[in-house]
């Protein structure tokens, strides 16, 4: 597994909806969380980069958002968050999402033989679809102390 560290700030400026993960069911959760982003943003025609992304944070809380490319006017509803890394771990994994929970776990283990310590939030970033599942890139973003 190629995992980079990156000491470079990313700074991620995404609206959508934070939940908290019932019985830790983080993926129901961030689907709906998801899915109401989504009729959000295209009943009020927001432009946007398509590109879905799942921060999952401390207490169970998931936030399923995307990137706009203009603020949404006020009152659509959308939760705005901006979240700074100075310091993660990347890996992008390519192939079926069924897959994503043990790469996100076989990059822990990675990280913590190499001395590395993980911290919230965890960053998923969907690439766009296709219905090749060998095909389908995410970007794990792993927040490192």
């Amino acid at each position: 597994m190629k995992v980079d560290i990156i000491e470079i700030d990313l700074r991620l400026n995404i609206y959508g909806f934070s939940g908290v993960a019932i019985n830790k069911d983080y993926k129901e959760t961030a689907f709906r969380l998801m899915d109401r982003m989504w009729q959000t943003v295209k009943a009020n025609n927001l432009k946007n980069k398509g590109i879905n992304i799942w921060i999952y944070e401390p207490n169970d809380k998931v936030f399923a958002g995307v990137e706009l490319y203009d603020s949404p006017k006020q009152g659509t509803a959308l939760e705005h968050k901006i979240v700074d890394l100075p310091k993660y771990a990347y890996h992008k994994h390519v192939g079926p999402y069924s897959l994503l929970k043990e790469a996100g776990q076989n990059m822990r283990a990675e990280l913590k033989a190499k001395g590395f310590d993980t911290i919230l939030p965890y960053i998923e970033i969907y690439g766009h679809w296709t219905n090749d599942e060998t095909k389908l890139e995410t970007e794990l973003l792993m927040s490192l102390k």
